[in-house]
């Protein structure tokens, strides 16, 4: 059976829409409707009409769908494609952090689950980020979960990010000495790193960006050998867009194991039998929904 017709086929007869986020495997992204980061893959499946949104990421990125589509269904091929930094922050965590800092809001990474997202102020992306701070009447803001965003946030704006200590483990595993060895290595190349990675190695960066940002960035230089700072997905598209250009991974195993979890093979058994369906309560959905509603009334030329 020739796997990708088939999810294609059976996709349009069950009237799905297929969302892929920048780190899946690239078969995965070949035959997907949309790929990008997860908020725009949200954006996105809320505004087709098809009632099926199977989501190839991770639990949150289909959390943020319903929030975004709740009169949708939306599936997650593999339910146990969690994100590590986003469980390093509870609802429960962020309450009692709130009560140690009464008054000041709280900036929510997208990576984070719904529950987090429900009691904060406003969300942000890594692309929005500086702008969403900057946005906020407060000299002090809450920044959660991600300390190396946050910190990168910190030296763009005019204010006290309080920074909850979690972190996205694949992102800090590049250390400023590999970065180091890589460009003595390639001394022509350059180095473009994601802000989850350390301060240390953002110090080292020639660009810093989002997922996103990495191939509107690249498309446009005229560099002809890049060094990556970030999960190894991206090199699909890179490769795809850019095929005069030479692409080093900043290490060899730059690679999120959950956003690998799903394959061919999972998602036409989820499609199939529609099964691994994400939700989320609605008392927490509404709320979830107007963190993410406010940043995205945040004026993008702030």
């Amino acid at each position: 059976m020739d796997l990708k017709s088939e999810i294609k086929k059976l996709a349009r007869e069950k009237d799905a829409v297929i969302l892929a986020h920048n780190y899946q495997i690239d078969d995965i992204q070949e035959i997907a409707d949309f790929t990008g980061d997860s908020l725009g893959l949200s954006i996105e499946a809320s505004k087709v009409k098809n009632r099926l949104i199977v989501f190839c990421g991770v639990h949150f990125m289909a959390e943020t769908a319903y929030i975004l589509s709740p009169n949708k269904k939306v599936l997650l091929p593999e339910k146990d494609a969690g994100c590590p930094m986003a469980d390093m922050v509870t609802a429960e965590g962020l309450r009692k952090m709130k009560e140690k800092y009464p008054g000041v809001p709280v900036v929510c990474y997208v990576n984070s689950s719904a529950e987090v997202k429900a009691e904060s102020d406003i969300c942000c992306t890594s692309a929005n980020a500086i702008n969403i701070v900057k946005s906020i009447d407060s000299d002090r803001v809450i920044f959660v979960p991600d300390m190396n965003l946050g910190h990168y946030v910190s030296r763009f704006v005019d204010k006290e990010i309080i920074l909850w200590e979690g972190f996205c483990p694949i992102h800090r595993r590049l250390t400023a000495k590999e970065v180091v060895g890589l460009k003595e290595q390639y001394h022509d190349a350059v180095f473009v790193c994601h802000p989850e990675c350390s301060p240390d190695v953002v110090d080292m960066a020639d660009h810093v960006c989002s997922t996103s940002g990495f191939y509107t960035y690249i498309k446009k230089s005229d560099r002809k050998r890049f060094i990556i700072g970030t999960e190894k997905g991206v090199l699909y598209r890179l490769k795809l867009e850019n095929p005069d250009k030479e692409f080093i991974l900043a290490y060899d195993t730059f690679q999120c194991k959950n956003m690998k979890k799903i394959t061919l093979n999972s998602l036409y058994e989820s499609l199939l039998k529609e099964q691994h369906q994400v939700t989320v309560p609605e008392e927490i959905r509404i709320k979830a929904y107007g963190s993410i509603q406010r940043m995205l009334e945040v004026p993008r030329n702030f």
